[in-house]
């Protein structure tokens, strides 16, 4: 066994043995080196393999730390691995849950957006108003479907900085991402074909599926590894499944990304069956670490990948452009899109163009994810703080929502409905089902800067699940 091997055991039994906690600090690299006797290189070599087997976690200028999802990894997860659902019921509570959401004032846990002021709002408005002086007077044909020529080429560019081939005809330009997966959706699926989501899944598509009459198959997910593939695969063999409905990066809401074995097996099944993949990737510039994880789309040599994003989550919220790098299906998704929305914005699309055009947006982003690391790492250690213990907190590396999981007898609903009295919003585990399997979590947005007001919420947050569990 190689020097750094036996450091990294040593380190693993010991976090095991609660020797070193969860969020406590390990020795720095010099210290370690100190005491262990070994070289600098060893103890960087040992603590960087602890980090990519999800053990520790890294924090610029702050050292390593255990990783949060240590003490997680043996969550309950519900023995029911792929569930059916013929009739979507969700839209009603989902559009109740976004309206309280709207009240002044509110400590807004339950937004699916960044908070605002992370977005470079004065450089975006800067772009929309040169875009608007110089917009020809033919830009509305120019920026018919598939869109912008030039942000065509800008994300396909994108891509390539991944080792991605995307030609920009390819790509679809869509007001937002969920424009581009409802048109996926539409593109390859009829009323009462069976698609396969996530278990929970993202809101957006129960609700998808609810208004273009589908069947849901819901697949077991895991916290941190993301969906299970052999459960995947028994969904696929007893159900003639049309698409699936997936978020490999970041996944809303339990915030797991998939590896890049699992991603390449999960294309490699898709293809098996000729299943389609309607990819959700708007979270995967928020990554942390030093590499952008590649999505599924990147495995896929046939075509069958509609790789769906926008700068919503990234950039801004309200100029609503997203895409789809559609495959085989770009030009029926351009069709539906000239029935429905016709295009997304043309002074939007040429404002983007412009602001993609500068260094400003790799600036901005280098800037958020580390913004996004610290609050998120900051709101966890909070709600490990304020939480009782037996509620439990799934952290994953990269984007801005934690999974809470409160105990099976807790209704979460219940929870939001008494936070919202205090002005504090959560997104209750009923919007990201068709089941009551996730009545009992909730997921939290941990994209604000842990002030006062932030930090009081969390503990009147806390104080409620006492109070019921106190009941």
């Amino acid at each position: 066994m190689a020097k750094y091997e036996k450091l990294v055991e040593q380190i693993r039994n010991q976090i095991q043995n609660e020797i070193w906690k969860v969020g406590d600090k390990l020795p720095s690299l010099r210290k370690q080196t100190e005491v262990s006797g070994m070289s600098l290189m060893t103890v960087l070599h040992a603590y960087q393999v602890l980090e990519s087997q999800g053990w520790v976690v890294s924090h610029a200028r702050s050292g390593y730390f255990v990783a949060p999802k240590v003490q997680y990894l043996s969550a309950k997860s519900s023995d029911v691995t792929v569930q059916t659902t013929e009739n979507i019921d969700i839209n009603d509570f989902i559009f109740e849950v976004l309206q309280a959401s709207r009240t002044p004032y509110i400590v807004d846990f339950g937004s699916v957006y960044p908070d605002p002021k992370l977005y470079p709002r004065h450089q975006v408005n800067k772009s929309l108003m040169a875009a608007a002086r110089t917009m020809p007077t033919s830009s509305a044909l120019d920026n018919l479907p598939p869109g912008n020529e030039e942000l065509r080429q800008l994300i396909a560019k994108r891509y390539a900085a991944q080792g991605i081939s995307v030609h920009p005809e390819e790509i679809v330009i869509t007001a937002g991402a969920l424009e581009a997966l409802n048109l996926s959706l539409q593109a390859v699926t009829q009323a009462g074909d069976w698609v396969v989501v996530e278990s929970p899944t993202f809101y957006g598509a129960l609700q998808s599926l609810q208004r273009l009459n589908l069947r849901a198959l819901s697949v077991r997910t895991h916290p941190q590894d993301g969906i299970d593939l052999d459960s995947l695969e028994k969904a696929l063999q007893s159900h003639s499944v049309k698409a699936c409905w997936l978020m490999t990066n970041h996944q809303n809401p339990l915030g797991c990304t998939l590896s890049n074995d699992k991603k390449k097996r999960l294309i490699e099944l898709l293809v098996k069956y000729n299943v389609f993949l309607i990819e959700d990737d708007v979270y995967s510039e928020l990554y942390f670490g030093g590499q952008k994880p590649l999505p599924a789309k990147a495995f896929d040599q046939q075509g069958m990948t509609m790789h769906c994003s926008s700068f919503s989550k990234s950039l801004v919220a309200g100029f609503r452009i997203g895409w789809v790098a559609a495959g085989q299906m770009a030009l029926p998704i351009q069709k539906l899109q000239l029935m429905s929305t016709l295009s997304a914005s043309a002074p939007i699309q040429l404002a983007l163009a412009k602001y993609l055009s500068t260094r400003n947006y790799e600036n901005h982003l280098r800037q958020l994810r580390r913004k996004l690391e610290q609050r998120k790492f900051a709101t966890w250690q909070l709600l490990r703080s304020y939480f009782p213990p037996n509620v439990s907190v799934n952290y994953s590396e990269g984007g801005y929502f934690l999974w809470v999981e409160l105990p099976e007898h807790l209704d979460a609903t219940e929870l939001y409905q008494r936070a919202l009295k205090d002005n504090i919003s959560i997104a209750p585990g009923k919007m990201f089902s068709a089941s009551k399997q996730f009545n009992h979590c909730f997921r939290l947005n941990s994209s604000f800067e842990c002030s006062e007001p932030e930090e009081r919420a969390i503990k009147r947050l806390a104080e409620l699940i006492q109070n019921m569990l106190d009941e």
